[in-house]
This record gives structure tokens, C-alpha cells and sequence, in this order.
């Protein structure tokens, strides 16, 4: 993929739809029960972007969460159907984190490392060879 690709996604009415420029910054798994909680789902595919390469058009609406360090998580989901769609972590200033199981083409890059790991399901198998008990990136 070129750094000029546009990558489009939305949420599960359409009502939100969002995309942005360039390959992401990072694709990573979170098994965190925050992640966990708000898809409904064992664990969350995420990617980050730059802010500047995000755009999104439709009403979300915004659950103020508190990551483990206390500041701000900024939960953006569908004010129609609920669907996740990004987050905001006052902790990564100009990162925009995707749910990726939202892209029109989810699959397009694999995960290269898993976070929180300490709060995996029991039965869940590693699926990177990067994994770390809690965030890599300061959350």
C-alpha cells in the first residue's frame, strides 16, 4: 500500500462512515476489558493513525473512559447503532486508534504485537510473537 491509499470503514447502519490516508502507524490486538467490554468480542483489532489523516462524517456520540493511568479515554461510537469506532487517549496526543474490525477491509494488515495480555481470556491462544502484559505505548 502507498502512503497516499485512502481506507475507508463504518459502523454496522452506515450511518458513520470514516476513513483515512496512509498505512496505519501500528495495527496491534487488545485484550484489555475496556476493549473487551465495548466491542462485546474476546479482544479488539485496533489501528492508530495521525490524527491530520482521519475524517469522519455522521453523528457518534462519546463515552468518557479512564485508561489505566487515569487520564482520559475518549470512546467514540455509532449514536444510532452503538458500533465502536474509535478511541482518543488523552495519553497519545495526534494518535486517532481505529477499531479496525470497523474497515471495509479489516484484513489488510495483520497485528504485529498484542497488549494487555495479563488480562487475556484463559483460553485464548497468542497470536503475535510480540505480546506485552500490559500497554506497549503508554495507555
Amino acid at each position: 500500500m502507498s502512503d497516499a491509499s485512502v481506507h475507508e470503514g463504518g459502523c454496522l447502519c452506515g450511518q458513520v462512515r470514516y476513513s483515512f490516508t496512509g498505512d496505519p502507524l501500528l495495527v496491534a490486538l487488545c485484550h484489555c476489558t475496556h476493549c473487551r467490554k465495548q466491542g462485546g468480542a474476546p479482544l479488539s483489532l485496533i489501528c492508530a493513525v495521525a490524527d491530520e489523516a482521519y475524517s469522519e462524517r455522521g453523528e457518534t456520540r462519546i463515552y468518557e473512559d479512564r485508561g489505566e493511568s487515569g487520564a482520559a479515554v475518549y470512546r467514540h461510537f455509532c449514536a444510532t447503532c452503538g458500533s465502536p469506532i474509535r478511541s482518543m487517549a488523552a495519553v497519545l496526543p495526534g494518535l486517532t486508534i481505529v477499531k479496525a474490525g470497523t474497515l471495509d477491509t479489516p484484513d489488510q494488515w495483520p497485528p504485529v504485537l498484542e497488549a494487555y495480555c495479563d488480562s487475556a481470556l484463559n483460553w485464548m491462544p497468542p497470536i503475535t510473537d510480540q505480546r506485552f502484559a500490559r500497554s506497549n505505548i503508554g495507555e
